[in-house]
């Protein structure tokens, strides 16, 4: 297993920098060998196969780590029902991906490379069928907007009914949705900001840059109450560890407050025993979007604490500065359960301040909208 690990990465060196390419090639040679398979993607390519990589490398790298690697690959698998892609569709684009390595890594792609992405690819597709063939949901819901507030000209709450069937996720999962009105068969992920509930409620925290499209931008300006969304099977290990007794420390940064709320909101109804810091972390003040959330929640919970902080508002009544440097004065946290959702940068300097504080790796689980 050690060697078989060791050819996947030592071969993905050759074609690492030159994502673009392979993935232009990858498309290219898909729907030349299916051109019916060009139907089940969007119409704009652009960002589509950076994601598909980023799934086969991820696979790829948790091969020397088999719970992670089947427990990665299932839930991938009931992800990819949303494409409608079938075992003959696997393939297809095995061949395609084969094709696309060799021609990126040119000369110095060998035998012993290749059959060590044969054989990778081959448990990567086993698992992920399987995954696919035992799940009894739906592909996707249809779920109904029922309330869309805005903070500020970036930012969104969107509060949604899954339809026809009860949508199981835990909280701090995330999900896929499309917006089938404006952006169809464009998928992008979410992470659902309250937990499970009898009425099949769902919360979104939605943040798009001025200017931008896509998925994002779709549901902050256009959607409105009435419109349908489809939402994909969750996804994600961000799940409290019920049994653990460990006090718990949370740290969002900007809408990476979602997931972050919905462990709060579980913890609401359970927990007595174990104490819960949340550290909220924005730009200014105006960016707190879910301030006042929060505080109705810690007036209702003695064991829960919040404390906000800007980076760029020297006039906030609160802490100032990064949100991972306010929570390294607060420390020590070596005895916590720590969750961390933000941005990339954000998401690697907590991880960095809680490795130098102590914090056991198996103690710490995060989500990120950007890649680490």
């Amino acid at each position: 297993m050690d060697d078989f690990a060791r050819l996947l990465k030592e071969s993905w060196t050759l074609v690492e920098e030159h994502r673009e390419r392979l993935s232009g090639h990858f498309y290219a040679r898909l729907f030349l060998l299916d051109p019916e398979l060009r139907k089940l993607f969007p119409v704009e390519m652009t960002g589509q196969g950076d994601r598909i990589l980023e799934a086969i490398v991820t696979a790829a790298q948790t091969v020397g780590d088999p719970e992670s690697f089947d427990e990665y690959l299932r839930s991938l698998g009931r992800d990819h029902r949303k494409y409608h892609v079938a075992a003959a569709h696997y393939e297809t684009m095995g061949v395609a991906l084969l094709d696309a390595l060799r021609s990126v890594a040119g000369d110095g792609w060998n035998l012993e490379y290749d059959q060590a992405w044969r054989d990778a690819y081959a448990a990567i597709t086993e698992k992920m069928l399987a995954g696919a063939a035992a799940d009894d949901n739906p592909p996707f819901w249809h779920a109904e907007v029922l309330t869309h507030e805005r903070y500020g000209r970036d930012t969104a709450v969107l509060t949604c009914r899954a339809l026809q069937h009860p949508l199981p996720w835990r909280a701090g999962q995330y999900v896929s949705v499309e917006v089938p009105r404006h952006l169809p068969r464009v998928w992008r992920t979410y992470s659902v900001a309250n937990a499970p509930n009898d009425d099949n409620l769902l919360e979104f925290h939605v943040r798009t840059p001025e200017g931008a499209g896509w998925v994002s931008g779709a549901l902050v300006r256009r959607v409105k109450p009435g419109d349908l969304l489809r939402v994909a099977a969750p996804m994600g290990s961000m799940t409290l560890d019920r049994s653990s007794e460990r006090d718990i420390l949370c740290v969002a940064g900007g809408v990476g407050l979602a997931p972050i709320k919905a462990l709060v909101e579980e913890l609401a109804g359970y927990n007595r025993t174990r104490w819960v810091h949340v550290f909220y972390g924005a730009r200014t003040a105006a960016d707190l979007y879910g301030l006042a959330g929060l505080q109705e929640l810690v007036a209702a919970h003695p064991w829960l604490s919040v404390t906000p902080a800007c980076s760029e508002d020297p006039d906030f009544d609160g802490e100032l500065g990064d949100i991972p440097n306010v929570v390294s004065r607060y420390g020590p946290w070596t005895a916590h359960d720590c969750y961390v959702s933000g941005s990339a940068r954000m998401v690697r300097a907590t991880l960095r301040v809680l490795a130098e504080d102590g914090v056991p790796p198996e103690n710490t689980r995060y989500d990120t909208f950007g890649n680490l």
